[in-house]
């Protein structure tokens, strides 16, 4: 038997990944068998079992390289920090550039989202896009106190809600362009969304600024964001 090289090894690795990657988008997770995958990555059976275990080591070991919208991390070119509510807006839509403009956050986003039944073998994943968006969440939390304590908010509000609120309408935009790539403009249509979500919020002239209604819980630690694959 030829002994392969730890860099040629690696290379099919990636090989494997890749092919995982458009056989789970067109085909789904369930429906996806290795022998699949094998044919589509161009090597044989065994070459995906030296490398991953079962067919769920394979789906986590995509989606591990990989990172979802709401992990992409601090957006930058954000507005200066005395400008809070144009800082929160920024930060609102940065997975949707992220997305749109990364075509493997696409399939990947598109795979976890619209293409996988989270079986147990799968619940890794699924809870670290839990962890992800509930960082994201708290992180626009955090801003919305900072445009608080500025007087920039209507006072009364639960910027708990409100947070949860923007999350829902970025998560949303998400999921539908997802499932017709191409029906409107993400990034164009974001702004506008979120632009209107924001001012709706804002303080009348001449308002007080009022207390929050609560801390926002302290950041966690973000997961390391790898480098993309084209």
């Amino acid at each position: 038997m030829v002994r392969r090289t730890k860099a040629e090894a690696e290379t099919t690795r990636h090989q494997i990944l890749d092919a995982a990657e458009r056989e789970f988008l067109a085909r789904g997770v369930a429906h996806t068998r290795l022998q699949d995958v094998a044919v589509a990555a161009g090597v044989t059976r065994g070459a995906i079992y030296w490398h991953f275990e079962d067919k769920a080591a394979l789906f986590n070991a995509m989606m591990e390289r990989a990172f979802l919208p709401c992990e992409a991390g601090e957006c930058p070119g954000c507005p200066p920090a005395d400008d809070p509510l144009g800082r929160l807006m920024r930060q609102a839509t940065w997975p949707l550039r992220v997305l749109a403009e990364n075509e493997q956050v696409q399939r990947v986003f598109r795979i976890a989202m619209h293409q996988t039944e989270y079986t147990e073998e799968l619940a890794s994943v699924q809870q670290r896009y839990l962890e992800g968006i509930n960082q994201f969440r708290d992180d626009l939390q955090a801003q919305l106190e900072v445009a608080s304590q500025a007087g920039l908010l209507r006072p009364g509000l639960s910027l708990k809600a409100v947070a949860l609120g923007l999350f829902a309408l970025v998560d949303g935009l998400m999921h539908h362009w997802t499932l017709q790539p191409g029906g409107f403009d993400l990034v164009e249509c974001g702004d506008a969304a979120v632009k209107a979500y924001v001012n709706g919020l804002r303080a009348a002239p001449g308002t007080t600024a009022a207390a929050p209604d609560a801390p926002a819980p302290a950041p966690r630690a973000r997961r390391s964001r790898p480098a993309p694959s084209t």
